[in-house]
């Protein structure tokens, strides 16, 4: 459980490369499960097109949707884009930049798919094999006194190598469709390389600064949801631990009293000092309606990111307390210092 409690929040430190092994892992699991997948054309004019690019579309639509399940920045863009404006202004292109983010990320699989399906070949086969003009591959006796239909009905068996007579033309007609299938994997290959450059590496080139401002933005808004995660199960932590103490407290009295008088200094002492440690993680928030409100103000009404720099502590009084406290601060001769001014700093963001 220590490992797997340790891996745990490697990852959580890590998200974004988690992020990219989740993306990386899904691009592997659509190239496994494409050759695991047991194509079975219907041969049928009626269901062959739609069979055929159903098999391009569907799967890269659910794939598309499991990378926006599995990547944890969702909820933090929904929560942001959701939630009350209070005494901080929301900024469109904080949320647009997460959305494209995540948008990246989850497209990775759907173009593996893709991609490997148009090398493949067998779905563009199934699709367009009734779009054939047969009369390319030799010999073309084979229509002769055919209906419209009966002609549909044989060239949507060229995908079936069991319903299909003429093998010289079925192995002509596919290899030509795979060819022109294959020519269309590298070229949406091609597309999805060159977008990939240009969303990367060109786009900070026209506004660096909007482009680190809405970058740093975005991090805060996930760090700072982490953080307070972690705040709130680090007093949930100490108010079920001073909870449960003072109900034993109060239902053994008599045994928590003769426990104190049998055992040591030592052990009550730390008792103590256990006891105080909770009590300062609790800050002062000591009931559930407390919580709950603080719970509710930080959703309707999220503090200002305006940061106050706070009086240093320590600060040497040495001119009010005369030689004895220059002394005492490591002064001599009793000169001291002069008082440091007080100071407030307050950083505003335009988010």
């Amino acid at each position: 459980m220590d490992k797997f409690r340790m891996m745990f929040q490697f990852l959580q430190a890590n998200q974004e490369s988690f992020m990219n092994g989740i993306c990386g892992i899904m691009a592997l699991a659509s190239a496994q499960m494409y050759s695991a997948f047991e194509f079975s054309c219907p041969c049928m004019p009626e269901y062959n097109y739609t069979y055929g690019i159903g098999l391009l579309i569907i799967p890269p639509i659910w794939f598309f949707l499991l990378g926006f399940v599995l990547n944890n920045n969702v909820s933090v863009l929904a929560e942001e884009w959701k939630r009350p404006i209070g005494k901080r202004h929301k900024d469109p292109t904080i949320l647009r930049y997460m959305f494209c983010s995540i948008t990246q990320r989850s497209l990775i699989a759907p173009a593996v798919w893709v991609s490997v399906s148009l090398m493949d070949g067998k779905s563009f086969l199934c699709a367009f094999s009734i779009n054939l003009n047969i009369e390319k591959f030799g010999n073309y006796s084979v229509m002769n006194g055919l209906t419209e239909t009966d002609k549909l009905k044989l060239l949507a068996r060229i995908p079936c190598e069991k319903l299909f007579e003429h093998q010289e033309i079925r192995v002509a007609a596919t290899i030509y469709i795979k060819c022109i299938s294959q020519a269309c994997g590298w070229m949406f290959l091609l597309m999805m390389t060159l977008s990939a450059f240009l969303i990367r590496a060109i786009r900070p080139c026209f506004s660096q600064a909007a482009f680190l401002k809405t970058k740093y933005w975005s991090h805060y808004i996930d760090i700072e949801r982490k953080m307070f995660d972690e705040a709130c199960k680090d007093h949930a932590k100490s108010f079920a631990k001073v909870c449960i103490h003072q109900y034993f407290e109060n239902i053994s009295g008599e045994i928590q009293t003769l426990h104190h008088h049998l055992s040591g200094k030592d052990d009550s002492d730390d008792r103590e000092e256990d006891k105080r440690s909770d009590e300062e993680k609790l800050m002062g928030i000591r009931a559930q309606d407390d919580m709950n409100k603080v719970l509710r103000n930080w959703h309707t009404c999220k503090p200002p990111l305006a940061l106050r720099k706070e009086q240093m502590e320590g600060e040497n009084n040495g001119k009010l307390n005369g030689n004895a406290m220059g002394a005492a601060n490591g002064l001599v001769n009793g000169h001291t210092h002069e008082v440091a001014k007080k100071e407030w700093a307050v950083y505003y963001s335009k988010v």
